[in-house]
C-alpha cells in the first residue's frame, strides 16, 4: 500500500510486538522524535494496554521544543547538529532520564522534500536508543518523499529499539 494509512498500519506488527516484549519483562519507553512527526509514538500507542510501557514522548521538532520539551540547553548542544548521531543519542537520553523510562528512543532528521539547513539530504535520520543496551544509526533513504520518509524513520526507529532489547541483559 503507498497511502498514508497503509504504510501506518504496517508499522502495527512491530508496534505489537514490542509492547508484548516490554509488558513481559516490566520495562517502559519514552520517546524523542522529530522528522517521524509523532508516528513513533502512535505505533507504540496503537497497542491496547499500552499505559503498561509507553511513559510518554514528544516531537522536538524546533529549538524551542528541544529547550521546553527535551530540557537540552542551548549549552548542551554547542557545536551539535541537530541532524547527527550525538543529538540523537542525547534526545534518547534525555527523553529516558526525563520520565525514569528503562528505554529512551529518538529520531531526528530531514524527512524532505528538501534538505536540512546542515546539507543533509531529504531521507536522512539518525535514531538512538539508550537503555540498557546502547544503539545509533543514520538512515539514508535515497527519497524526497516526505510521507515515506516520516514512514521510514519511524519503521528503521521501532526496529532499532526491538534490536536493543533483544540484545539487553535480562
Amino acid at each position: 500500500m503507498n497511502d498514508a494509512a497503509g504504510d501506518f498500519r504496517e508499522l502495527l506488527p512491530l508496534a505489537r510486538q514490542l509492547g508484548e516484549t516490554l509488558r513481559a519483562r516490566g520495562e517502559t519507553v519514552a520517546v524523542g522524535e522529530s522528522s517521524a512527526g509523532g508516528l513513533i509514538s502512535a505505533a507504540l500507542l496503537s497497542v491496547p494496554g499500552a499505559s503498561a510501557y509507553f511513559l510518554g514522548g514528544g516531537v522536538v521538532y524546533t529549538r524551542r521544543a528541544r529547550s521546553r520539551i527535551a530540557g537540552i540547553a542551548r549549552e548542551e548542544v554547542e557545536g551539535m547538529r541537530s541532524s547527527s548521531e550525538p543529538y540523537a543519542a542525547l534526545l534518547a537520553r534525555r527523553s529516558r532520564e526525563r520520565l525514569s523510562a528503562t528505554w529512551g528512543l529518538s529520531e531526528t532528521g530531514a524527512a524532505g522534500p528538501e534538505g536540512n539547513s546542515y546539507g543533509d539530504p531529504a531521507g536522512h535520520s539518525c535514531i538512538a536508543v539508550a537503555g540498557p543496551s546502547e544503539r545509533v544509526i543514520t538512515l539514508r533513504t535515497g527519497s524526497a518523499d516526505r510521507v515515506a520518509n516520516m514512514h521510514a524513520f519511524a519503521r528503521r526507529s521501532l526496529e532499532l529499539l526491538a534490536e536493543a532489547i533483544a540484545s539487553a541483559p535480562r
